[in-house]
């Protein structure tokens, strides 16, 4: 039964973050076109910042684990500002749903490479044919859903 709550909570959790990260990349391009593609990524990336300074009266952890855990993992914020930059540059260039179809197939591959791999301190995880056939369905439904008449 927890098991099964847990699962729930967190495929509840896993579609409010596809539908914020949808809407996010769409708040990141039209302030981008106000602002400037730097410029936005300071300010979207400043917000996040105050958030998460004010998150810190409910924490429970503290930052000790900061000084043991491998270095390479601090490189997040590296990528968060790569990952605000090129979806605001891929959804400008083509449509949201076609952007966020492309990013989304990308984020499965490459969670498919760290799963086959056991990559980063994952538990490794079989990357057979089904995988495979999955990911090519996926891009090929990009595909026809992209195809203009």
């Amino acid at each position: 039964m927890i098991k099964e709550v847990k699962t729930l909570i967190g495929i509840i959790m896993c579609i409010i973050s596809g539908a914020a990260m949808s809407v996010q990349g769409v708040f990141n391009t039209r302030l981008t076109e106000q602002t400037g593609l730097i410029e936005s990524n300071f300010i979207v990336q400043s917000i996040a910042l105050v958030v998460a300074a004010i998150s810190l009266f409910w924490a429970k952890q503290g930052f000790s684990g900061v000084l043991t855990v491998n270095k390479l993992y601090l490189c997040g914020g590296l990528l968060s500002m790569v990952i605000t930059l090129t979806v605001v540059l891929g959804i400008k260039n083509l449509t949201p749903a076609i952007a966020i179809s492309i990013i989304l197939v990308s984020q499965l591959a490459a969670a498919a490479l760290i799963d086959a791999f056991g990559l980063f301190g994952s538990e490794k995880a079989v990357f057979g044919i089904r995988k495979i056939l999955g990911l090519a369905t996926m891009i090929a439904g990009i595909v026809i859903f992209s195809y203009k008449k």
